[in-house]
């Protein structure tokens, strides 16, 4: 798959699925821009070099994704850094899951600004370079939770069903400037938060799968990238589920 010459700026790219994405970008000829909180400094010092150990150029952002003008100011900065800009991946998220009884406001508020809020923010500041370019593809990681609801995850599930929502409305809006909208809904995946999850309930999710394994966080990126390329120009409004069956 060739993506050289493109541009791609990954929300939430230091670790994880975002870091995967990001690597296999760069594998398939991207250069990256990615974002990160201060606090992950090390995790995307690691992924800007595993991006240049494929010739590709990268940069790091600390940014507040749930922040409207630090968003605006960083599409700018990309642009001004790299010269364009053709991708937009959608990674940046959060959870703080309670059940709803007991939920807070702030537990409510925080999961909506960044799930929801911040793929808004970022859609906001790129079409309109799309639109001019008359090119450009997003991708925006959901859940396969957003699709069907899950115990003690009101806020977070709600923010991804809203990102379903937001990706279908959006590719009707940029189909006509040749810009691909598409959403991944991941299942589980193994990652540093789901390895911190008590065995319990890693295990129901697994035995939810017909695979009997949790996803990887490169069976995400290959997905993404996919759609991220020219073989994939006929694919737009689509929510695709990399579960493993999980949904089933």
């Amino acid at each position: 798959m060739d993506l050289n010459g493109k541009v791609a700026l990954v929300t939430g790219g230091s670790k994880g699925i975002g870091g995967a994405i990001s690597v296999d970008l760069a594998k398939n000829g991207a250069e990256v821009a990615l974002t990160f909180l201060a606090s992950e400094e090390k995790e995307a010092g690691a992924v800007v070099d595993a991006v240049k150990t494929f010739g590709r150029r990268a940069r790091e952002y600390v940014v507040e994704i749930s922040d409207y003008e630090q968003v605006q100011r960083l599409v700018q900065r990309v642009l001004s850094d790299f010269g364009r800009l053709d991708i937009l991946i959608n990674n940046a998220g959060i959870n703080w899951d309670g059940v709803v009884w007991k939920m807070s406001e702030e537990q409510w508020d925080r999961v909506i600004d960044v799930d929801l809020k911040g793929a808004f923010n970022a859609i906001r500041a790129a079409t309109p370079v799309f639109k001019n370019q008359r090119s450009g593809k997003i991708v925006t990681i959901t859940s396969i939770n957003g699709l069907r609801g899950r115990f003690g995850q009101a806020n977070y599930a709600a923010a991804k069903a809203g990102l379903i929502g937001l990706t279908k409305t959006v590719a009707r809006e940029m189909g006509k400037f040749e810009v691909n909208v598409n959403a991944v809904a991941p299942g589980m995946i193994e990652t540093d938060m789901v390895r911190n999850l008590p065995e319990e309930a890693r295990q129901k999710s697994i035995a939810e799968t017909v695979f009997n394994r949790l996803g990887r966080p490169e069976d995400v990126a290959y997905l993404v990238t996919f759609l991220c390329t020219e073989k994939a120009r006929h694919i737009t409004g689509e929510v695709i589920k990399v579960d493993g069956g999980q949904y089933i």
